[in-house]
Order: C-alpha cells, then sequence, then structure tokens
C-alpha cells in the first residue's frame, strides 16, 4: 500500500513500517548535499557543514512513532525536529554518501544493532557510547583537566520508582560530566566543532536534560542545537548558555580513515 501525503512519503510492508518527511528537502537534494559533504576530510567540518544546512528548521517533539503499546515505525522527519533526532541525522549523515545509505546508517545510529524497536532504540545519550562505540568516543574526561565528577545513576527510573519510559529496563550507568564552574580556558580549547554535548541532568533517572554541537569559529564557540525556546535550530554563545547548567557530557565522532 502506497499514501503519498504532502511533503512526506509514508509507505509499509510486512517486514518494516516507515514514515518519512523530506521536509523543504527531496531525495535528490539529501544526494547531492551527502555527496558534497563525503567530500570534507574533517570530521569537523563535515559535521559542521551538514548542521548549517538545518539552521531555522523549525523544532518538534515527539517526532518518533513507537512506546511498548504501540509498535515502533522508522522515522525520518527534516521538516521537524528535536534536540536528539538533530544529532541523531547529523551523525548517520556524516557516514552517509547517498540517501539511501543515509536510511541504513540512520538505524544503525539510533537502534541497537540497527534493529527497529521500541525497546532497542537508544533513549539515553550515554547509550550512544556504549551502542555506538564505533562512531562516537566520551572525551569527558580527557577535556575535564581532572575537574570532572563520576555519579552512577539509574536510568529511566524516577524518584518514586516508577519509569520516565514504559517499558524500558532501568539500569545503572556511571556518568562521567563535566561541571560547569570547571568549563575554563583549558576545557574551552580541548572542546572542537562536531563535538556532541549533552547537558548533564541532575534529575534521578535522566543522564541529560538536552543535547547539541559544538561549533567554533574564529574565538567564537556556539552551541547548535534544536531549541524549545526558539522553536528552531539555532546557534547560542556556549559559555552563556552553559553557564547556569549542572554541567556537560562531550562524545567526539571518530574520525574514518
Amino acid at each position: 500500500m502506497f499514501i503519498e501525503i504532502t511533503k512526506s512519503l509514508c509507505y509499509s510492508s510486512k517486514t518494516m513500517e516507515e514514515q518519512i518527511d523530506l521536509g523543504n528537502w527531496t531525495g535528490q537534494k539529501l544526494d547531492e548535499l551527502l555527496k558534497e559533504s563525503a567530500k570534507i576530510a574533517s570530521v569537523c567540518s563535515r559535521i559542521e557543514f551538514l548542521s548549517k544546512q538545518f539552521l531555522d528548521t523549525p523544532y518538534k517533539k515527539s517526532t518518533l512513532i513507537g512506546d511498548i503499546n504501540t509498535p515502533e515505525i522508522f522515522v525520518i522527519n527534516l521538516g521537524g525536529i528535536d534536540c536528539f533526532t538533530f544529532l541523531d541525522y547529523i551523525e548517520a549523515m556524516r557516514i552517509s554518501i547517498s540517501f539511501s545509505e543515509f536510511k541504513g546508517n540512520l538505524k544503525k545510529v539510533r537502534y541497537k544493532s540497527g534493529e527497529i524497536s521500541y525497546k532497542e532504540r537508544n533513549h539515553f545519550f550515554t547509550d550512544w557510547v556504549e551502542f555506538n562505540s564505533n562512531l562516537v568516543n566520551d572525551i569527558s574526561v580527557s577535556i575535564s583537566n581532572g575537574k570532572n565528577k563520576l555519579i552512577t545513576k539509574k536510568l529511566n527510573e524516577k524518584n518514586d520508582g516508577t519509569q520516565f519510559l514504559k517499558g524500558i529496563p532501568c539500569i545503572n550507568h556511571e556518568i562521567v560530566y563535566v561541571p560547569s564552574m570547571a568549563i575554563d580556558d583549558f576545557v574551552m580549547d580541548k572542546l572542537n566543532t562536531g563535538d556532541y554535548i549533552g547537558v548533564y541532568s541532575e534529575t534521578e533517572g535522566l543522564d541529560v536534560s538536552h543535547v547539541g554541537i559544538i561549533v567554533i569559529k574564529k574565538n567564537t564557540v556556539s552551541f547548535r542545537h534544536a531549541s524549545s525556546k526558539y522553536q528552531r535550530v539555532v546557534d547560542e554563545d556556549f559559555i552563556e548558555y552553559i553557564t547556569d547548567k549542572p554541567g556537560i557530557i562531550a562524545l567526539r565522532p571518530i574520525q574514518k580513515e
């Protein structure tokens, strides 16, 4: 069965369901974009180039489909993104040279072993470290100048013992973060364009409250993210943004040879 909706391509099969909304993009334009980005040798420059294309893209939460009672659907929505799907898309794009390859890589980035399932989805930022270790490294310790903090959290478990995400196991994770008060010149000098930043959350059961990308131009360090406040993808001064936050977890994409 094939149903066409404005700016959206939705189809299903016996083995997999997909919902794709390319927004202002087309498959051909994405092919051209990814072929151009693949020519950029530096992973830092490639992520900056790709993420720049999505500046001013509308913010839209809860675009992914699936929960413990609803079958998971593989979603691509480039017309409206939240902070985490923004990183999903950029990370999958930076290792792809075509739209079809992007689709396959997005499944690997978003899901453990690429299996499209609510239970297999990487629901937490620190899931990337465990299940996408071939793509990113946690650099929180190396950039901290010894001022990092280590905490063990039972992710997904609230203070009252209930779950944020029903049906997802509550698992102890060791989390390393750099407190905002420790983000000095040493830390700033260690950050690179393209680093993925999670804003550490002090809430029990959560690792981060928000995520985005570091972009460095001359003497300016920006935080590029899908902002619920501004309702679009924006660049904000990183230091101003992070000052009143608890701290950061930093992941660095691995440069492929």
